[in-house]
C-alpha cells in the first residue's frame, strides 16, 4: 500500500486512492473480520467479480491469520516489533 492509501484507508469507500478492486478486497476482509457468518453467496459472487473461487479461498486463509495472530497479540499484549 501507498502511504496514500494508508491515510485513506479508513474512508476506502469513496476514496480515488483505490481501485474497484482493492475496494472490493478491503470490504470483504472487513465482512470476514467483523463476523464470517455474515459471508454468504452475495458476499461471495461481489468478491467473485475479482477473484477466481481458489483465490477467494486464499484470501480467506490470509484475513483468517491475520485476525489469529491480532487476536493472539492482544490476548498477551505483545507489541508488534517495528523494526
Amino acid at each position: 500500500m501507498t502511504d496514500e492509501q494508508i491515510e485513506a484507508l479508513r474512508f476506502y469507500q469513496r476514496s480515488e486512492a483505490f481501485d474497484e478492486k482493492e475496494k472490493t478486497t478491503i470490504r470483504f476482509a472487513d465482512i470476514v473480520t467483523r463476523g464470517a457468518a455474515a459471508v454468504d453467496d452475495e458476499v461471495l459472487a461481489y468478491v467473485g467479480k475479482f477473484y477466481t473461487e481458489d483465490e477467494i479461498v486464499e484470501l480467506t486463509m490470509v484475513i483468517a491469520l491475520a485476525n489469529m495472530v491480532n487476536r493472539i497479540n492482544d490476548a498477551l499484549e505483545i507489541e508488534p516489533d517495528m523494526g
